[in-house]
Formats: structure tokens, C-alpha cells, sequence
């Protein structure tokens, strides 16, 4: 269950595009990523018109496209790997890829391959029963996201949320390094008072300082760019450098 890497700490949960720059390198990736302590590993679906992306992630879709990735392949990936993780898993995702796929077929094959959650951007929380009967039918949490616009929203969300609460403390595209419009503390705590479930606090790049700040105020820091970032300047020699940052991440949140 998702819930359970935040069982033991701060959790660390690092994003990578799925097939950029191919999908065997994904694969030593994930490995990699869950050796050096990734506590949930965020991987996204390439998807050809991702709105709520940066820069650095809309050109990792664009590059994994072209290296013939699809949303099958990927599964198939994770169907090879994922008994061999210790971390969780979870999809980041659009609505349209799910639905082309099917609904119910998507998620069957998240629980077939080790996928614990989904969180998709595109779908406001008015909208999750479009997922949400197929999501608890498979045992798949389908994660809900808060931001600083969300305001009395938020305690609805919390409410029902699953797994754990994907807050984005700054306005604009995800994995862009901006500045919080809103403090950390005042939205963790304003899903507290209402249940306790976890709740993860969404960054473009972060560094050291700033992730040891906002896992001080919640339970676990989300890595949006960064790793792709890395990625994108090392291509097929990433997994070194990638799996040095996570490290140095995990340790940062051990200590925070």
C-alpha cells in the first residue's frame, strides 16, 4: 500500500519520465532509484500534450515518444521489475492516456505490476468518480492534489483523499522551481484537522535546504524535475548521477 513508505521517515519521492531516453535505462533507473532510497519512485506516462508540465518534463515526454514508448511497453517494464523493489510505486499520469487505454484494463494492470496509485493532474477531485470505482475495485489509491488556490477545498479533499495528499505549495506548471505562495505548515495543517493522513509536499528542483524545510512541516518531499533534469544532460549515462542525488535527498530527509 502507498501509505506505507511513510512508515519509517520523511519520505522521498523522486519523478522520472518512463522511456526517456529509453526504457531499459528507466528500468536500471528504478532499481537504482529504490537501492539509494527512493521511498515511492513517481514515474510518468509519456502523454503528447502534458499542460500542467515545465519545460523540462514536456521535453522528456517528447523524447520518450520518440523513442517508441507506450503506455503497454511500460507495463510490461514493471511486470519484469517490480517484485524486485522495495520501494512503492505510482503513476503520474493525464485523463485522456487512461481512457484511451481503458479504465478498468488501466488499472487491473497497475495492480498486476506493482503500481500502488495513480495521481492524475487533469482530474479535479469533482471529477474522480470518472476513476474512482475502477481504482477501488484493483486496490489502486488514486491520489488527490491540493494548491494554494484550493483554499475551504481543501478539507473536502482531505476527506476522502487515499494514501497520501500531493500538496503543491507554489502556483504554474509542475517541476518548476518557484517559490511557495502559501505556507507549508498552514496546508499540511489544514489536512490534518481533518484526518491524519500523510501528506507530501511537491517541488520542482529543490535543494538541500529547502527540501529539510518543507519535510520539517510534512511527511515527505516530491522531487518534480530534477531527476529528469539530470537525465536529460546525461542521457544513457544517468544512472550514476541519478542515483548520487536521490542518496544525497534521502540523507538530507533522514536528518531534517
Amino acid at each position: 500500500m502507498i501509505k506505507n513508505a511513510f512508515a519509517n521517515g520523511k519520505a522521498l519521492i523522486p519523478f522520472v519520465t518512463a522511456g526517456d531516453p529509453n526504457l531499459a535505462t528507466t528500468e536500471v533507473l528504478l532499481a537504482e532509484m529504490d537501492k539509494n532510497g527512493a521511498d515511492i519512485i513517481l514515474i510518468g506516462i509519456p502523454f503528447s500534450d502534458p499542460i500542467a508540465e515545465g519545460t523540462a518534463i514536456q521535453e522528456a515526454d517528447l523524447r520518450a515518444l520518440a523513442a517508441g514508448v507506450t503506455t503497454d511497453k511500460i507495463f510490461d517494464m514493471l511486470e519484469r521489475v517490480h517484485t524486485s523493489l522495495g520501494c512503492e510505486l505510482a503513476f503520474m499520469t493525464y485523463m485522456n492516456p487512461i481512457f484511451v487505454y481503458g479504465v478498468e484494463k488501466f488499472m487491473q494492470k497497475c495492480a498486476a505490476c506493482g503500481v500502488s496509485a495513480v495521481v492524475v493532474p487533469d482530474t479535479p477531485f469533482e471529477e474522480k468518480a470518472e476513476l474512482q470505482p475502477a481504482c477501488d475495485k484493483y486496490g489502486v489509491s488514486l491520489i488527490s492534489m491540493i494548491a494554494p488556490t484550493s483554499n475551504e477545498r481543501i478539507q473536502m479533499i482531505a476527506k476522502e483523499a487515499q494514501g497520501f495528499v500531493f500538496c503543491i505549495p507554489s502556483l504554474g506548471a509542475a517541476g518548476v522551481k518557484t517559490e511557495p505562495t502559501i505556507d507549508i505548515g498552514e496546508m499540511v495543517g489544514m489536512v490534518k484537522a481533518v484526518r491524519d493522513i500523510p501528506v507530501a509536499i511537491g517541488f520542482g528542483a529543490p535543494d538541500k535546504e529547502e527540501a529539510a524545510a518543507a519535510a520539517a512541516k510534512s511527511d515527505g518531499v516530491i522531487i518534480g524535475s530534477h531527476v529528469v533534469e539530470i537525465i536529460a544532460q546525461h542521457g544513457k549515462n544517468c544512472v550514476a548521477p541519478v542515483a548520487a542525488y536521490v542518496k544525497e535527498m534521502k540523507q538530507t530527509l533522514n536528518e531534517s
